[in-house]
This record gives structure tokens, C-alpha cells and sequence, in this order.
């Protein structure tokens, strides 16, 4: 399949996504608030940026993409430019497991969710986070 923007259209589209303050952090964050969990700092400088953090406790949150991060649910293989698409993806996976293991290491707990999961059952998610925070 042929790509129908020009490289000029696709290379803004690609710029305006949004790597802060997405739709399923926002939902995230919103949820956790309206349950009483508002001492959280957000894109802190530890490895990998955190979506969430809870730095008193060493609870460290990922929302991740299911496109950018491969959802075994979700990913859709792109059509076009596929060995450039299939190493970067495979490059953010590598990363994601280096980072989630840098944190653990370092004594972290991390917990990492999926869009899907965040934008279909918000509560859910923070109810495992909630879990963690109360031990």
C-alpha cells in the first residue's frame, strides 16, 4: 500500500504526536485524583520518564502506546517503510525493558499499562496502582 500523504504531510503528523500529557495519561491522572491519589509528580528525571511517579512510595507508572510499544492486542504493522517501522519498534521494546529494569534495580516498582487498557477501564488501572501504594 502506497502512502497517500507526501513526506512533507506525513513528517508533521508524525510531529504532532504527543509524547506528554497524552489522552490515557490525562484519563490516568484524572481517575487517580477523583479516587483521593493526588501526590504524584509527573516526567520526572528518572530513566525513561515516568508518566506518573509516586516518589515517596518508589512507584514509578508507564502508560505505553500499544502502537509505539507493540501490543501483543493492538499493534497494527504499518503498511509502508516496514523495516524502518519493525527496528524502531523493536528499538522502544529493548528500551522498555532496560528502563523497567534499571528502576528495579535501583528499587523502583514499576507498573506498566496499555493505552487499551487505560482508556477501557481507567479504574482498573488505578486500582492495581492504588494496590501498590497501600503497602
Amino acid at each position: 500500500m502506497v502512502d497517500v500523504l507526501t513526506l512533507k504531510q506525513r513528517s508533521y503528523n508524525m510531529k504532532m504526536i504527543r509524547s506528554k500529557d497524552t489522552t490515557p495519561e490525562l484519563i490516568m491522572r484524572t481517575t487517580l485524583c477523583r479516587l483521593g491519589y493526588r501526590w504524584y509528580r509527573l516526567h520526572t528525571d528518572l530513566p525513561g520518564h515516568p508518566d506518573i511517579v509516586f516518589a515517596g512510595k518508589n512507584i514509578a507508572v508507564f502508560i505505553d502506546g500499544c502502537f509505539w510499544h507493540h501490543c501483543p492486542i493492538c499493534f497494527v504493522r504499518p503498511a509502508t517503510r516496514r523495516r524502518f517501522w519493525d527496528k524502531k519498534i523493536s528499538q522502544n521494546i529493548q528500551r522498555d525493558r532496560f528502563i523497567s529494569s534499571h528502576l528495579k534495580k535501583d528499587g523502583w516498582t514499576v507498573l506498566r499499562f496499555w493505552e487499551h487498557q487505560v482508556r477501557k477501564e481507567p479504574e482498573k488501572c488505578c486500582r492495581i496502582v492504588i494496590r501498590y501504594l497501600k503497602r
